[in-house]
């Protein structure tokens, strides 16, 4: 039952808390499903030990969806969140639109060695935030630099075990070599439905998408409702919570993480 599963997961953040110093903690926290029950059980933990929460961080690709971006302010003043925005100005300050062409050999030093250690060897890179070679310098190369400027030693994710093949074998605290830190998954054995379960047992809020249908929730381009029925009232247990995400990027997910990306 979903109940078991909450207070695993409860304990996941408790000994979060008994070995890390809430200061050296940063939460990725895109105000999905997963990520904002994740943060509530942090805030909740922090509150009762009257421990400062550890701060939040989301990441701009230029490319948002809006109703995300209100829920999130939204709930960013309801919880009283200290939010950490971070982007790769170095892309993003080269584009207007999506598809515009990017010259790689204009990009700085960092990106390209990125770029070169996924074995991308085009001249251009296409702005699509949800191609694999946008996803690494969009998401993962800022993640890592917070870490690195923050000197933080946890990431705490929303990950969970069903999601994706690539996730299966995670555990709730795994060592990263590249920047040096640990990720913390607090919700690795919960499953879709028992995030809905949890979310409406708590009332906790959502964004509206999920009521229209959606499932996973990425950038604009990137997300699509999955039926005309709202996330929790469809078939979770037989159809694919990510089937609207790139299909170029969920074939080499596994090279991604081994990059950095959650």
């Amino acid at each position: 039952m979903w109940q078991h599963k909450l207070e695993q997961s409860r304990m996941v953040v408790d000994e979060m808390l008994d070995t890390f110093p809430t200061e050296k903690i940063i939460i990725a926290w895109s105000a999905g499903k997963d990520s904002t029950l994740t943060l509530k059980l942090i805030l909740d933990a922090c509150h009762a030990r009257e421990l400062k929460p550890p701060v939040a961080l989301d990441i701009d690709q230029q490319d948002a969806l809006p109703e995300l971006e209100t829920f999130r302010d939204d709930l960013i003043r309801q919880w009283n969140i200290d939010l950490l925005m971070v982007r790769n100005a170095d892309v993003l300050d080269r584009v207007q639109q999506l598809g515009d062409e990017i010259q790689v050999n204009a990009l700085n030093a960092a990106n390209q060695a990125a770029l070169i250690e996924l074995g991308y060897t085009e001249p251009t890179l296409r702005f699509q935030p949800d191609t694999p070679a946008c996803n690494l310098l969009l998401k993962t190369l800022p993640i890592n630099e917070a870490i690195v400027s923050r000197d933080a030693t946890v990431l705490v994710t929303g990950i969970r075990w069903d999601e994706h093949v690539a996730r299966s074998n995670e555990t709730y605290f795994s060592p990263r070599a590249k920047p040096p830190h640990t990720r913390v998954h607090p919700i690795l054995h919960l499953t879709e439905r028992d995030i809905w379960d949890i979310t409406f047992e708590l009332n906790l809020p959502y964004c509206s998408l999920y009521q229209q249908g959606y499932r996973s929730l990425s950038t604009r381009s990137a997300s699509k409702p999955s039926a005309s029925i709202p996330a929790w009232e469809q078939d979770l247990e037989h159809t694919q919570e990510r089937d609207g995400r790139n299909p170029e990027k969920e074939k080499v997910m596994e090279q991604l993480r081994t990059l950095g990306y959650m």
